[in-house]
């Protein structure tokens, strides 16, 4: 199934300063909502966490591509966040996503808590707008394996700590966001 651009009415320019985190679960349309959040007319900085390590992933990174401006400068990012959004000198900024960014420092065998902390450090620093999504993987079952319960538990600190930093936050459900922050 194609996705679709998200249509949707904000009430300011949320971009216009600080930091917007989007949440959802996969699929819900959290990506194309905090596209929607850009500049149309400005340099935007796509800050790609993923990595390309199977054909679906592949396929994944094609369809964000296509949806973006092809004036979009990005930036791969797939463990030092804090360095590219330092180099950011205000220009406007989509980091995608926090939780694949997650996924590699475990991988890498990071401390999970400090990385944390610097990042909320950075961004409380950051001179201009920088929209982050990230998923939200704790509202299901407990997962029956120890990796997952522990990238299920800190993902819901990353998003906690990432939230209490972030001007705005919001919620997509179904393509439909809603404002919680």
């Amino acid at each position: 199934m194609e996705e679709k651009a998200i249509s949707t009415v904000v009430t300011e320019d949320p971009i216009s300063t600080g930091i917007s985190l989007v949440l959802g679960g996969a699929r819900s349309g959290k990506s194309a909502f905090a596209e929607s959040l850009m500049p149309a007319k400005s340099n935007v900085v796509y800050i790609a966490t993923a990595e390309v390590r199977d054909d679906e992933m592949v396929s994944r990174i094609a369809t964000h591509q296509k949806r973006r401006s092809s004036s979009w400068q990005t930036i791969e990012a797939p463990l030092n966040l804090v360095d590219a959004l330092t180099e950011l000198k205000g220009t406007p900024a989509l980091l995608d996503c926090l939780t694949l960014w997650l996924s590699n420092l475990m991988e890498d065998d990071r401390d999970i808590e400090q990385e944390t902390k610097y990042l909320a450090a950075c961004l409380r620093d950051i001179p201009g707008p920088v929209v982050i999504v990230t998923n939200e993987v704790g509202q299901g079952i407990v997962p029956d394996n120890r990796l997952a319960r522990r990238f299920r538990d800190h993902a819901g600190q990353l998003n906690q700590a990432i939230a209490a930093v972030a001007d705005r936050v919001y919620f997509v459900t179904a393509g439909i966001p809603t404002q919680l922050k």
